[in-house]
């Protein structure tokens, strides 16, 4: 049984910092593609940034500078620190495993960024 268990997310002032965590089970973690998307409220779910098996990294333009994906493959969990945090930022967030056309989801965590 595969799980992506998302944790991490919260209330915080703009400027603010979070780190999310997605801890993987039932998957070949290192084998995987993982990345993170959001979904605000009333808008389509988005990429926020990816990282390859080897470690390659993609971010959304919205993001860049602010935001930092890594993974441990040790413990099966992917990270995503978000510093310099907007009040556009806030939305659900969600961990995405992917290898080939197999994709499994999280449940997504809450990130609200407002004074």
């Amino acid at each position: 049984q595969v799980e992506l268990v998302e944790s991490g997310g919260g209330l915080v002032q703009p400027g603010g910092s979070l780190r999310l965590s997605c801890a993987a089970s039932g998957i070949i973690f290192s084998h995987y593609g993982m990345g993170w998307y959001r979904q605000a409220p009333g808008k389509q779910r988005e990429l926020v940034a990816r990282i390859t098996s080897g470690g390659s990294t993609i971010y959304a333009d919205s993001v860049k500078g602010r935001f930092t994906i890594s993974r441990d493959n040790t413990k099966n969990t992917v990270y995503l620190q978000l510093n310099s945090l907007k009040p556009e930022d806030t939305a659900v967030y969600y961990c995405n495993g992917q290898i080939w056309t197999v994709m499994y989801w999280g449940q997504g965590t809450q990130v609200t960024v407002s004074s």
